[in-house]
């Protein structure tokens, strides 16, 4: 048939329109309402789906439809109960509308529009709210996916109703409009995003309130990020919001609810010290998607080279003593060592090496046995095990690879990595959530080794102990906690705890809640007073939040529990009485006012979503060289979607079946000198290192002083060099300079004044020794 308008690659008519969100932030707080517009072109009803991500922990409360002058609000339903109410509305003509979460994945939802007559239009509104995570720098990150990859799923676990149909980035069909309005008690410094903004909007003169709008144009090749910095980040808050009037007393919803946000500061005198043992596990995807590029810069950096370089730096700044190993997965798995290795200059070696011949070549995303495999490893006494797992996130078993995690908690630390747009926040948040460690997003421009090494930081961090939460309340007040037990602490990162006060008290009343902790065998504690006056205008945020924790704590429940089915009621219950998604209940709205019995078979239309796994692909299509013999364009109109990839890959041949020849890129000059440090911590004077300084191996040895060891020498100069020109990039060779200056230190050397002093004239720099630690 002849079609107009937007189309799919399969030239079918897409109903959705355009989609366009409101973002509201409120401290750390956010609640988003997605509007998305569909209108029916076509001559025959029919049935829209859309499968598309949301964040993971996101508490979606609202779900409803506008037809012509019509809003109806959707009911939360067991799942299964509003499955089948949505079929027999569409079986006897009724207009119906089902939002459900998948039972794999938190971070994915499937909205049905069901039985759309021919002209008609409908809008759809959906809103949840989420917390924001506190970023290296102090920012607050806001994600909206706009990105769903197709997600690598284990043999026999599809689920057929969360099928993604997805199109190159250039193809998607429909508009984006964004918009952010963000509040604080505290001043507004900076909003940025990987995206473009229109200028930062203040409304008041202390700047505690702006706005912001994403700049037209925006192509679907990535997620849309902000990050919001407020002045005095890190101040310690509570609030108390009221219970819903409507609900019943005693009830989660009818209580009021505190949500305290806690910013532990440990002694610096502990933090100063920072461990010298562990055994750090190494985890590295190596599936198909991971030879993507990283970012949407020129450059194109890929996943995996990115996460290479990465690897080279957490091996040079690992303390002597510690042990390791690296594996690596792909719809298998391999590891460099048969069981984990001290740490010194041969296995460090031998490790890089192997590193260095990593290639994305392991086909699908199977994290699940890697894991199984490394947690039924032995621990090694006196040797805590740090996990850290490098990702694209492209799984559909989130839950199951979760549940594992947490099984295995008590033996380690996760520290998880979620690389390239379209990372499975579910996976990436819960498995360091489960494993008592800390997440990280590398996307747009961002670099992946900083936030790496944040992590590395965190766990060299002796791991806090006997962690209790107290509270102190006035006379006839009592106190239920809502969120699970507080298992681990960061210098720097939120505590974030839901709990749910009963009784009766006066709004002038206050409370107290107490958080003590053991660090190093230093008993330590943070104390905050707060007002038990509820919060104005703040809706039900904290309410469904701490519903959300809840759910997802008996979520989790069910899934180790032999009575699966009365947990699964309670999650249901609660879902149904807080207006909260959950895996066991879906919205459903029916349209029962439409009096009009809605004629014909309908047409099914899937609506696609960017997927920037093709956009890569397609990318080298665009670039492929000239010696491919066909109309690529023409070609392509010829094609199904799912076989693109596969099309992009064979067009990357010349005639005679090899590859164009890649110009290999320069390496970063700051990589370039920290391959040659030794694992002790000390450089080798030869023409390497003088070739990373910029110099000639006859300027480096002429001027070093003649009662200086040839190792000292060389080690000084790395570190002016580092300090020198590196500084902005400190985060990234702060801990293996430490390492260099406690070698340095080891040495005694009596000429380290006159190593400093020649080391300035040579690389023309003005480091002073106290800044080098010397």
């Amino acid at each position: 048939m002849d079609c107009c308008g937007l189309l799919t690659l399969q030239k079918e008519p897409v109903p959705l329109k355009s989609i366009e969100v409101e973002l509201e932030v409120r401290d750390h707080v956010a609640t988003v309402v997605s509007t998305l517009n569909y209108e029916n072109k076509e001559d025959k009803p029919l049935e829209a789906v859309f499968v598309f991500p949301l964040p993971g922990d996101a508490a979606v409360c609202h779900f409803s439809a506008q037809i012509g002058q019509t809003q109806i609000v959707a009911e939360v339903k067991e799942k299964q109960k509003a499955r089948e109410e949505y079929d027999d509305a569409l079986s006897s003509g009724q207009q119906a509308f089902l939002l459900e979460e998948s039972d794999e994945s938190p971070d994915i939802f499937s909205l049905r529009v069901g039985s759309l007559p021919p002209g008609e239009s409908a809008s759809i509104r959906l809103e949840y709210v989420t917390e924001l995570a506190v970023q290296a720098d102090d920012g607050l990150r806001f994600c909206l996916p706009g990105v769903l990859n197709p997600r690598y799923q284990p043999q026999d676990s599809e689920d057929p109703l969360f099928q993604v149909t997805s199109v190159p980035a250039s193809l998607v069909p429909y508009s984006l409009s964004f918009s952010a309005r963000v509040s604080s008690p505290r001043p507004v410094s900076k909003v940025e995003s990987n995206c473009s903004l229109d200028p930062l909007q203040y409304l008041n003169t202390d700047q505690t309130q702006a706005t912001v709008k994403l700049a037209t144009g925006h192509k679907f090749d990535r997620d849309v990020e902000l990050l919001i910095y407020y002045k005095d980040a890190h101040q310690p808050t509570a609030v108390v919001e009221a219970g819903q009037a409507s609900a019943e007393p005693g009830s989660l919803m009818g209580d009021p609810v505190v949500m305290v946000s806690l910013y532990p500061e440990f002694p610096q005198s502990v933090m100063s010290s920072m461990a010298s043992c562990g055994e750090f596990v190494f985890l590295m995807d190596r599936s198909g998607s991971m030879d993507c590029a990283t970012n949407n810069t020129e450059q194109k950096e890929t996943r995996i080279s990115s996460a290479k370089d990465t690897l080279l730096l957490l091996l040079k700044s690992l303390p002597m003593g510690c042990y390791f190993n690296i594996y690596s997965f792909g719809s298998s798995y391999e590891h460099i060592f048969p069981k984990s290795v001290e740490y010194g200059e041969k296995t460090m070696e031998e490790a890089l090496k192997k590193v260095e011949q990593m290639k994305a070549d392991l086909g699908g995303t199977e994290i699940l046995e890697s894991l199984k495999h490394i947690y039924s490893q032995p621990c090694i006494p006196t040797q805590p095990r740090q996990l850290f797992v490098f990702t694209d996130g492209e799984v559909g078993n989130t839950k199951e690879v979760i549940n594992l995690v947490k099984k295995n908690s008590g033996s380690h630390r996760c520290f998880s990595f979620g690389i390239g747009e379209g990372a499975s926040s579910a996976l990436i948040n819960g498995m360091a959530k489960e494993g008592g460690g800390h997440a990280q997003f590398i996307t747009g421009t961002d670099r992946m080794q900083p936030k790496v090494m944040q992590s590395l930081h965190f766990s060299l961090q002796p791991a806090v102990e006997d962690v209790s939460v107290t509270w102190d309340l006035p006379k006839g007040s009592t106190i239920t906690v809502l969120s699970p037990p507080i298992t681990s602490l960061f210098q720097g990162q939120r505590s974030l705890i839901y709990a749910q006060l009963t009784g009766q008290s006066s709004e002038a009343a206050e409370g107290c809640v107490t958080l003590k902790y053991s660090l190093a065998g230093h008993p330590s504690e943070n104390q905050l007073h707060f007002s038990l006056r509820p919060a104005a205008d703040s809706g039900l945020i904290v309410h469904r939040l701490a519903a959300r924790t809840l759910i997802c704590l008996l979520e989790m429940e069910a899934e180790n529990n032999q009575e699966k089915e009365e947990v699964k009621k309670k999650v249901v219950q609660l879902s149904v009485q807080s207006g909260v998604s959950s895996s066991f209940t879906a919205f459903i709205v029916v349209n029962s006012d439409n009096n009009k019995e809605i004629q014909g078979p309908l047409l099914h239309r899937d609506i696609p979503m960017p997927d920037v796994y093709r956009s890569c692909t397609s990318f080298a299509v665009r670039a492929a060289p000239s010696t491919i013999m066909c109309d690529s364009a023409a070609m392509f109109e010829e094609i199904e979607a799912e076989d693109r990839c596969l099309m992009d890959f064979c067009c990357l041949y010349s005639m005679d079946g090899e590859f164009p020849p890649a110009k290999k890129p320069l390496r970063d000059p700051l990589l370039q000198l920290v391959s040659l440090q030794k694992a002790s911590g000390c450089w080798l004077l030869d023409p390497a290192l003088a070739a990373a300084l910029r110099k000639t191996n006859e300027e480096v040895e002429k001027s070093k002083p003649e009662k200086a060891s040839s190792e000292v020498w060389a080690t000084i100069l790395a570190l002016i060099w580092l300090h020198g020109f590196k500084m902005d990039a400190k985060d990234e060779w702060e801990l293996l300079a430490a390492k260099a200056v406690s070698w340095l230190s080891a040495q005694k050397a009596p000429s380290v004044t006159e190593c400093v002093e020649a080391g300035n004239i040579l690389l023309g720099c003005s480091v002073q020794k106290t800044a080098l630690g010397l």
